[in-house]
């Protein structure tokens, strides 16, 4: 073939070979459906406890069943995914996530409703776990990727705005179930853009095996102590369930230093970055996401708002997220470092979930708009410099564990904060009730008292910030 053919013949495949940047935006569709379905819920959860009969307490199970599988199987996933091919795992989970959602949309009763969600998180993890490193893998060059990057991180925070506002919506309008059955255009779209736009992975050996066993034993851990904390049956079986799910979780560390292809090498924690930086998120995660799910609730039953009117009463937060991150986060951290740069987002957050501790006036911007745009403009600072952290020690080696680590600290988080909150919230709720408050002085009350141990959650991580991640890296 001549050079003119051969040039010729390059440029037909270059045309019909979607671009990188496509790849890119079908990537990030996918995580927007999943990114999405973590707080589409929260508005619709008042809806979903009328129809359905959950318990205050057990309504938590409708974001926990979610959080809990997708925190406990990312590092499974990922791994399965660095073995038997990315693609197929993106595949495999967003089909799975379609089939879930129709699940859940079509649920006539709280057991099925929370199995589908379940299911959902098992989904959200095979396919979140692959798609950071597909997006790496897509863009080697320093400036494209940090480019890439920051269409990711924006995905993120439109996807929870989005989310917020869809949720509300769709509740108002056509019904709860329908912030389920959205999932399935966007999902079976996605599907088929990912056959068209993303390429299949190279063959590799597949000499290792995956730690299939150690992550059973941290999901089910995580399962068993989360319900511990959200149950109200007696103290005998909830000390037992508690006493199991220790149990599971020592199980897991010990299997993690004896397997010849454990899922998380225990060495990396001996940097403070990754040990102090993780646990630093999960207490600030675990304040803000049981926050979003407590101001849901709050809104409309101690402040009777409408669920759309709910979904723009928030969006200040994840608006100011993305402003934040996107345009001043970088910037800050680059000229002060990220260990300063998260100890004010952390203060930012916690004056916010105080303000939200006053009695209401019956003015949103008295009540809540003061408190959104510090909530927003703290999570925003603190999102990206605490990742930042967690990353600063790892070795070119260890980046995807410590990446992996940090997105199930997060998750994990979010997973406990819920389940904290809701169960303070409700207890402090029925005990005012039963001291002779009315019904809404006692919502009112419970509430407030949510808003502040997750102001107090996220204060818990200010010593660490100043202490063990005292040697500022970056």
């Amino acid at each position: 073939m001549s050079s003119t053919a051969a040039a010729h013949a390059a440029a037909r495949a270059t045309r019909a070979t979607p671009s990188r940047w496509t790849a890119l935006a079908v990537l990030c569709a996918g995580m927007l459906m999943i990114i999405l379905d973590g707080t589409i819920v929260s508005v619709a959860l008042p809806a979903i406890e009328a129809d359905l009969g959950f318990t205050p307490a057990g309504l938590a199970w409708t974001v926990n069943a979610y959080l809990v599988p997708l925190g406990g199987l990312l590092l499974l996933a990922g791994r399965l995914g660095d073995l038997y091919g990315r693609r197929r795992m993106l595949l495999t989970g967003l089909t799975l996530f379609v089939l879930a959602s129709l699940l859940c949309g079509l649920a006539t009763n709280a057991a099925m409703l929370v199995a589908a969600r379940f299911v959902q998180g098992v989904a959200a993890a095979m396919a979140s776990a692959v798609v950071l490193g597909m997006v790496v893998a897509l863009f080697p060059e320093r400036v494209e990727r940090a480019k890439a990057m920051g269409v990711y991180a924006f995905v993120g925070a439109a996807g929870a705005s989005i989310g917020l506002v869809l949720g509300g919506v769709l509740t108002a309008t056509v019904g709860w179930r329908w912030i389920f059955l959205v999932n399935i255009p966007i999902g079976v779209a996605a599907v088929l853009l990912s056959l068209w736009a993303v390429a299949a992975d190279r063959p590799r050996e597949r000499a290792a095996r995956p730690d299939v066993l150690g992550g059973a034993l941290v999901t089910a851990g995580l399962v068993l102590g989360v319900f511990t904390i959200v149950t109200t049956s007696e103290p005998p079986l909830r000390i037992g369930v508690g006493a199991v799910a220790v149990a599971l979780l020592v199980l897991f560390v010990v299997r993690q230093q004896r397997a010849a292809e454990p899922l998380v090498r225990l060495s990396i924690f001996r940097s403070r970055a990754v040990s102090g930086g993780n646990v630093v998120q999960l207490l600030t995660v675990a304040g803000m996401l049981g926050f979003q799910f407590v101001m849901a609730l709050y809104l409309q039953q101690a402040l009777s708002y409408s669920p759309a009117a709910t979904g723009f009463a928030v969006l200040p937060i994840s608006v100011g997220i993305a402003l934040v991150s996107l345009t001043l986060s970088g910037w800050l951290i680059a000229r002060a470092g990220a260990r300063r740069v998260l100890l004010v987002g952390e203060l930012l957050l916690v004056a916010g979930l105080l303000l939200l501790a006053r009695e209401p006036v019956g003015l949103y911007v008295v009540d809540v708009l003061p408190s959104v745009l510090l909530l927003g403009a703290g999570a925003g600072l603190v999102l990206p410099a605490v990742t930042t952290v967690i990353m600063s020690d790892a070795t070119p080696e260890d980046s995807g564990l410590a990446s992996g680590l940090a997105n199930t600290s997060q998750q994990v988080g979010g997973a406990l904060g819920v389940a904290v909150l809701a169960v303070v919230g409700a207890a402090h709720t029925d005990a005012a009730a039963a001291a002779g408050s009315t019904v809404q002085d006692a919502l009112v009350s419970g509430y407030h008292l949510a808003f502040l141990v997750s102001a107090g959650l996220v204060a818990a991580g200010i010593p660490l910030t100043l202490t063990v991640l005292r040697r500022d890296r970056v």
